[in-house]
């Protein structure tokens, strides 16, 4: 299966090393991953892929809020409705629970059907997760 794993950080920064792991454990169970910034790629590519997986970061530790670059990306990927996605934010402050609820409504808000939503604890936690999709 395709996925395209979108790195969605609280600042613009190469993609986290609990996203690189996100897509080492999906590529570990057979799947061809692709990994893109939302900070510095535009999301014409999402169309071809079969699987969309999103990967946030709350903007502070006191927010609920996830970064802008989010639903950018997601507004300019066209005809994304129905396509399964999996929603996942970086547990990284009070409020993360709303940062996920947040993100998933943004991508039901494109179409996007969230099969599967998770608060990722740290690089190991997200590789594991990674396995399981697909499975």
């Amino acid at each position: 299966m395709r996925i395209a794993v979108i790195s969605v950080p609280n600042v613009r920064r190469a993609p986290p090393e609990y996203v690189k792991s996100l897509a080492k454990g999906m590529e570990a169970m057979g799947h061809r991953v692709d990994v893109i910034d939302a900070w510095t790629e535009d999301g014409f590519r999402l169309p071809g892929y079969e699987y969309i997986a999103v990967a946030a970061e709350p903007v502070s530790f006191f927010s609920g809020k996830i970064p802008g670059a989010a639903a950018k990306i997601l507004a300019a990927g066209s005809s994304l409705g129905g396509k399964k996605s999996a929603a996942f934010v970086k547990k990284g402050g009070l409020f993360t629970a709303r940062a996920l609820t947040n993100l998933m409504r943004a991508m039901e808000k494109e179409g996007m059907m969230v099969n599967w939503s998770e608060i990722l604890l740290n690089p190991a936690h997200s590789e594991a997760l990674g396995k399981r999709i697909g499975a």
